[in-house]
């Protein structure tokens, strides 16, 4: 009995090493890592939080106003700006929250963009707006 739990650890073991280090081989530990972009599901008047990382990629300190907005041929939502000063090499991470519009329709998405002082960037996330109510069968009866 002994022996045959020994083996089923080192069996699981050996099955867990091989999935890491195929992992390893082709650089695909993303795989297994949360997304970065996506399609989230959010009901009208539900709200949400968008986390965005910055980095001052320059040489120099500098100073953006930084805001975003949800857009969508259906409906938009925009933050507020925020004031983001990174020195080189800096990182820092900003916040919004924000509610879907009561009245944006079922079905309808609005994609993220990111705007800072003439530029914009488009980034991979949208959000879906799905139905609030949804009917469920709770009982029945034939006779």
């Amino acid at each position: 009995m002994k022996k045959s739990i020994v083996l089923a650890f080192a069996v699981t073991a050996l099955i867990m090493m091989t999935g890491i280090s195929s992992v390893g081989s082709n650089n695909s530990l993303s795989a297994y890592l949360p997304s970065c972009s996506g399609v989230v599901d959010k009901k009208p008047k539900e709200n949400f939080v968008v986390e965005i990382t910055f980095k001052n990629t320059g040489t120099t300190e500098d100073t953006w106003s930084v805001n975003i907005a949800f857009e969508g041929e259906k409906w938009t939502w925009t933050g507020t700006a925020q004031k983001l000063t990174l020195g080189s090499c800096d990182r820092q991470t900003l916040t919004w929250e924000g509610t879907v519009p009561a009245d944006a329709s079922v079905g309808s998405v609005a994609r993220l963009v990111v705007y800072y002082n003439d530029s914009f960037q488009a980034l991979d996330w949208w959000i879906r707006v799905v139905p609030g109510a949804e009917l469920s069968i709770t009982s029945s009866i034939v006779r």
